[in-house]
């Protein structure tokens, strides 16, 4: 993509992530504009945004581009109703940086989650936990799901708060260890305990 046409790709995003009505997320599942191309935005795999390179310093502004972000079959895109620009993500596209629990009389306990762009999400059944572990290292990669697709890697710190929290439950491949949110219970340890 020239230089002129990825400066109003990334100009048209901007405005149209400004246009979202009131305070709420711009409705990115309505549109669906031709793909125009590439843009070079790179969503690290510790949540940086970088553009051409150079880190997206301004918060604001990451998260703007946040609020137009897309998953589709192909990839992840940023998209305003006129384009859609594919980007790179190195792994998710956020990072939970935060979990509250909270007591919810209805539910049992909540498990609200904080994103490094402010995207809120509650554990349960629409919002699930999952994680990996990594074939290489053995460590986990525990993931929530945020909204349409996207998901939000969570930070270690965030991950030792949710095993503090965690309980056993026996399962036919052994006990496994795991948290409730919302009536919905997230295994985060392996078959067999954190000794497996």
């Amino acid at each position: 993509m020239t230089d002129a046409r990825q400066a109003n790709g990334l100009d048209g995003v901007i405005a149209a992530a400004k246009q979202a009505p009131g305070r709420g997320l711009p409705p990115v599942h309505l549109w669906h504009p031709t793909h125009c191309g590439e843009i070079d935005i790179v969503i690290k795999k510790n949540g940086l945004w970088f553009h051409e390179g150079t880190p997206i310093g301004r918060e604001a502004l990451v998260r703007l581009f946040s609020t137009v972000l897309r998953k589709d079959p192909d990839g992840f895109v940023l998209v305003t109703p006129a384009e859609k620009l594919s980007i790179t993500v190195e792994d998710a596209p956020f990072i939970a940086v935060r979990v509250d629990c909270i007591a919810d009389s209805a539910s049992g306990e909540t498990l609200r989650f904080t994103t490094n762009v402010g995207d809120v999400a509650d554990a349960g059944p629409g919002h699930a936990i999952r994680v990996e572990i990594d074939a290489t290292t053995g460590e986990p990669r525990p993931y929530i799901h945020i909204r349409a697709g996207l998901e939000a890697l969570i930070a270690r710190p965030v991950f030792y708060e949710l095993a503090a929290m965690a309980t056993e439950r026996l399962t036919p491949d052994g006990p496994i260890m795991g948290v409730m949110s919302r009536g919905a219970w997230f295994a985060v340890g392996p078959p067999g305990g954190p000794e497996a």
